[in-house]
């Protein structure tokens, strides 16, 4: 073990840890809106996020930048990202709403037992990871580096590159505006009508099609903002980069609470700051190991999460 890596870089494996944690917290949300409502994980999440970062790479492509094109000026950039943004998040969006009208929609009707549900979203998953393994012909795409790769400031030991503070104020800023929506707004208590009692909630006038439905749209554009920053920052994407991202991000929603949206992210963004020290601490090689590692530990000693939310009685 390397204390002196972890002390001395410390401030740095914070803020690429509390990024990195952002994109699982984003990522989490979708699993912990969609579970919090119809007590099903939702495996075919993760290929909505890989679609997301799709998205993005042919918005960017259409407006002119693949990854051999020069780094744009910052408004251009920022503009290429404001785009990318709203692309990713609509089209995360509509494939998560298909996976809903094909994949589940069906067995609600006919009442299907849960096991039953548990087989078509991986059924669903893996469908949507061929798709696109079939359409890019299983080759890795690039990103354009869009953002400045010179730090934003640096302080005190303290280093945060421009990726890295945007990241996490993005995600905070959607973070947030989604437990307001929830908290505050008719389709936010909609949404928690169902998922505390659906048939009480029928009796009372909610229409449970559409909460569901606008529950699979809110985890899709969420995934899609995530998968716009992680494919800046990891420089390129493939057919399958959805399946760590969606371990991990589902392993966020239970560390912090499954069905507790503030939970999803408090445990994403825990797993990051741990992943991030782990990895300065025992080796990069140990990174996926330490994350789980963790999780298992924590659940042992609390198995509903950090924020106390169980599965049983998980809410929205």
């Amino acid at each position: 073990m390397n204390f002196d890596d972890l002390i001395q870089g410390f401030p740095d494996l914070t803020t690429t840890g509390l990024a990195q944690g952002s994109i699982y917290a984003l990522v989490a949300l979708g699993y912990t809106l969609v579970y919090g409502v119809l007590r099903l994980i939702n495996f075919a999440h993760s290929e909505v996020f890989m679609f997301g970062t799709f998205a993005a790479l042919w918005t960017w492509g259409i407006m002119g930048y693949d990854s051999n094109s020069t780094r744009p000026d910052l408004g251009t950039a920022l503009l290429l990202i404001l785009v990318s943004l709203v692309v990713a998040s609509l089209f995360s969006g509509g494939v998560a709403m298909a996976v809903e009208a094909v994949a589940y929609r069906p067995l609600r009707k006919r009442n299907a037992p849960p096991l039953v549900f548990l087989i078509s979203a991986i059924g669903a998953s893996f469908v949507l990871a061929e798709l696109m393994g079939a359409f890019t012909e299983r080759r890795q795409q690039g990103i354009p580096g869009l953002l400045p790769g010179e730090p934003l400031f640096s302080a005190g030991g303290w280093t945060v590159y421009p990726l890295q503070l945007m990241t996490f104020v993005v995600a905070l800023a959607v973070m947030f505006g989604l437990d307001w929506f929830v908290a505050k707004t008719r389709f936010g208590r909609g949404i928690r009508a169902v998922a505390q009692d659906a048939d009480t909630a029928a009796l009372m006038g909610v229409n449970k099609g559409r909460v569901i439905a606008l529950v699979f749209l809110l985890g899709g554009l969420l995934a899609g903002v995530a998968a716009v920053f992680y494919s800046m920052k990891q420089g390129n994407t493939r057919f399958n980069v959805g399946f760590l991202i969606g371990l991990k991000a589902f392993s966020a929603a239970v560390l912090g609470g499954i069905g507790n949206l503030r939970g999803a992210l408090v445990g994403g963004l825990l797993l990051g700051l741990v992943e991030s020290y782990g990895a300065a601490l025992f080796g990069s090689n140990w990174t996926n190991v330490i994350a789980f590692v963790v999780l298992l530990v924590l659940l042992m000693f609390r198995p509903t999460g950090l924020l106390g939310e169980s599965l049983g009685r998980a809410r929205a």
